[in-house]
């Protein structure tokens, strides 16, 4: 029996391996909807420049927009027979309209039509990750605007360093997903080009209208080569690419949320909402949702270097490899969406300790460049001398068991007779935090302004 989808080429049916290997509906399905859009678009340029009938393309647009209320309704019947999702839409429509559905396919290949429907969706799953991105920034800025004087340490290698504000620290993921959006923009204006009617991959000798598909379904403009119309995989390499750079920072936040929330730091306590239990152990919170969100991000990087590898040793133009492309850009694209909406309910939800988190910004002589910055304006110091001053006199407290301010003002003077008691108007965090009033800083004054010109950015955004 020979194969109807491939014609008269071949005289026998494929293997059930073959088939089971080769098809693709499984996954692809999920393109119905851009697969729809760009046969609706297509239909219309034939029968514009007078390639089809006006009553053909009337049948076909009639049965392609029931086509798509099934599968939407979920009465549509997918058929691993059919491999794809192109093969399905097009054997259904026959069922409905007839013959005149085999018009369709006139001057295009599954080849454009795949990278067509592709874009389409990546575009789409950009467009909603950007807005995605948006409505987490809110959060955060709402947070940061609540917890502008709130102070908590700030740290490098995981060791207090300075004090800081947990405004100032959450407006620092703020920053984060601006680039990630910004990458995610760059990335759909790149893409916007629309690969239909390069055909299989020499384009046609029917007289299309590249230009009228590509502005019906929203694209900037055709593409301009019919090789590079097949074969490319940019677009969704570029929006992996944007989506793991996302992923590591939501990774990252969620390091930080499961290290805070932790009964050693005890900075912020997760709702009922966003942590369970133990099965063995009554009192556990675990925030496993951060757990998972950290968890995650293998995924999204993982299927960036997937699709790199299936495409890296590709001739031109189209080869069955690039059927790989799908799932991951779906799993993908999909997880990334879904941390974006659990890290926004954890951020929406979280409340911090400021009682603890104050204690712990005392804790480690955090304010000992405080102390440095004093020795330089107060008493003309070279910074390197007063770095070195103001570590003798650490060395003293840490000996005593106490914190710089309430290290005795002799104590001092036995390191550096010049210090005067003006030196403790600079040692509490608070005040440490005040003085941080460089641009970019993390005085409260600072973050307040930053919190409100973020969330008004956004607020325009929609």
């Amino acid at each position: 029996m020979s194969n109807s989808m491939w014609g008269g080429r071949f005289a026998d049916a494929p293997s059930a391996i073959m088939e089971e290997i080769n098809a693709s509906i499984d996954f692809d399905q999920k393109l119905f909807r851009q697969d729809i859009y760009g046969s609706l678009a297509h239909a219309a340029m034939l029968a514009a420049a007078g390639i089809i009938g006006q009553d053909d393309a009337a049948r076909i647009r009639e049965g392609l927009e029931q086509i798509r209320g099934e599968i939407e309704a979920g009465t549509f019947t997918f058929s691993r027979d059919l491999e794809d999702i192109h093969m399905n839409v097009e054997s259904r429509l026959a069922a409905i309209i007839g013959a005149a559905a085999g018009r369709l396919h006139t001057a295009r290949s599954r080849n454009d039509q795949v990278a067509t429907d592709l874009k389409l969706w990546v575009r789409d799953a950009i467009d909603a990750l950007a807005g995605e991105i948006t409505a987490l920034q809110a959060a955060l800025a709402e947070k940061a605007l609540a917890h502008a004087a709130t102070v908590m340490p700030g740290f490098t290698h995981l060791q207090t360093a300075q004090p800081v504000t947990f405004g100032h620290h959450l407006l620092a993921y703020v920053e984060m997903l601006e680039r990630d959006r910004g990458r995610f923009l760059d990335a759909r204006r790149r893409l916007n080009e629309s690969p239909l009617g390069a055909a299989a991959l020499a384009g046609t000798s029917f007289p299309i209208d590249r230009d009228a598909t590509a502005k019906a379904m929203g694209f900037d403009r055709p593409t301009a080569n019919s090789l590079d119309s097949v074969s490319d995989r940019d677009f969704a390499l570029e929006a992996l690419a944007a989506a793991s750079l996302c992923a590591l920072h939501l990774s990252r936040f969620a390091e930080e949320i499961v290290i805070w929330s932790s009964a050693q730091f005890g900075f912020i306590r997760l709702s009922d909402r966003f942590s369970t239990g133990s099965s063995i152990m009554p009192q556990k919170r675990n925030p496993d949702a951060a757990e998972l969100v950290r968890a995650k991000t293998g995924r999204i990087t993982g299927a960036l270097n997937a699709l790199m590898m299936v495409m890296k040793g590709l001739p031109l133009a189209y080869q069955k490899d690039m059927q790989e492309d799908k799932e991951q850009t779906f799993m993908a694209l999909e997880t990334l969406s879904l941390c974006l909406t659990a890290m926004r309910g954890m951020v929406g939800d979280m409340e911090p300790d400021a009682a603890a988190m104050k204690k712990a910004a005392g804790a480690g002589y955090a304010t000992a460049t405080d102390l440095a910055d004093w020795l330089v304006r107060t008493l003309g110091m070279p910074f390197r001398e007063a770095h070195g001053v103001t570590g003798r006199i650490v060395a003293k407290a840490a000996a005593a068991g106490v914190d710089l301010e309430a290290l005795p003002l002799a104590e001092m003077q036995a390191v550096e007779p010049r210090i005067t008691e003006d030196v403790f108007a600079v040692l509490g965090v608070e005040r440490s935090v005040e003085s941080r009033t460089s641009y970019g800083g993390t005085a409260p004054a600072n973050v307040r302004r930053e919190a409100e010109a973020w969330l008004a950015r956004l607020k325009e955004r929609g």
